[in-house]
């Protein structure tokens, strides 16, 4: 194709790709504002790690005043970054219709984002309480900084913990993002909307799912591949998927290996062990101990098969 064919194809595409189209319309928000960055939000969490982690994502300051003025400095930049982001996310909120100025936005913004740093000192805590879980859970831990700097569940669970408390605060959008950043880094999936109590551990991590209405007690531990995940969904007269309860409830100290399937509302009682590659779909009593069926070594000569 010559330089005038060539230049043709592009003038056409570009027409063509330039028209806004019903369904491109109908999924953009109705306010015209900035898109939410992603660039920037991962900055927010790099500054949350710094806030909450100071001594390993920061140089080392063991004088308390030091300390405290580089907190500052860096609490001030993830109060102004986290306004600009949630307000940009609030043209995806459905239920906003009181927030339709630009003044309104950034006042809104403005207040989740006080509320937010509000509880950072209950996220802080939660985190080195998933510290300790991880490094009492693994012998082939040998300190706990190693845990902060290494490991992967650390890193989910700082942007999980970041990301639920925003969802608890109704801010669309920049939640999704920020669990989506540890899912892609990570290959642990936790929907902000999970709720996960304290002491929590995932051990190796990839390929980890867990669903939007999960709820997790305390002390609990999983191993890589696990999915708690709904079994079915329910949908309106419409035909509109209902999003409601579908997720597994997981009690204190329990314990669930790896690939292992728990599907649906069901309950998985307190100090139970879920062993490897189970398919659960109903609840089970505290105490208990769910395990495969013994393995059949049916075995095979010669290349000739099972």
């Amino acid at each position: 194709m010559d330089k005038k064919g060539t230049n043709d194809v592009l003038r056409r595409n570009v027409a063509l790709l330039s028209k806004i189209g019903e369904k491109e319309a109908g999924m953009m928000p109705a306010i015209e504002a900035p898109l939410p960055s992603v660039e920037q939000v991962k900055q927010i969490v790099k500054l949350v790690k710094s806030i909450i982690f100071p001594d390993y994502f920061n140089k080392r300051q063991p004088d308390e005043a030091i300390r405290s003025y580089y907190i500052g400095v860096h609490m001030e930049e993830l109060v102004g970054l986290l306004t600009k982001q949630i307000a940009h996310g609030l043209q995806f909120c459905e239920d906003c219709e009181q927030i339709r100025t630009k003044a309104q936005v950034y006042d809104e913004a403005e207040r989740l984002a006080g509320e937010f740093i509000d509880t950072l000192p209950e996220i802080k805590r939660l985190l080195y309480t998933d510290v300790e879980a991880m490094f009492d859970a693994d012998p082939a831990a040998t300190n706990y900084g190693e845990v902060i700097f290494c490991y992967p569940v650390m890193n989910t669970m700082t942007h999980y913990r970041v990301a639920h408390r925003l969802h608890e605060l109704k801010v669309p959008v920049i939640p999704r993002i920020i669990t989506e950043l540890a899912h892609s880094k990570t290959g642990i999936d936790i929907h902000p909307g999970a709720q996960i109590g304290e002491y929590f551990s995932i051990d190796h991590g990839t390929g980890v799912v867990i669903g939007e209405t999960t709820i997790i007690g305390n002390h609990v531990t999983l191993y890589q591949g696990v999915t708690l995940g709904a079994k079915s969904f329910k949908y309106d007269e419409q035909g509109n998927m209902l999003n409601i309860p579908r997720h597994p409830i997981i009690e204190d100290n329990v314990t669930v290996y790896s690939n292992a399937s728990i599907l649906g509302r069901i309950t998985i009682g307190h100090h139970s062990v879920i062993g490897g590659n189970i398919w659960l779909t109903h609840s089970v009593p505290p105490y208990s101990r769910i395990q495969q069926s013994k393995a059949i070594d049916a075995g095979f000569q010669d290349g000739a098969g099972i």
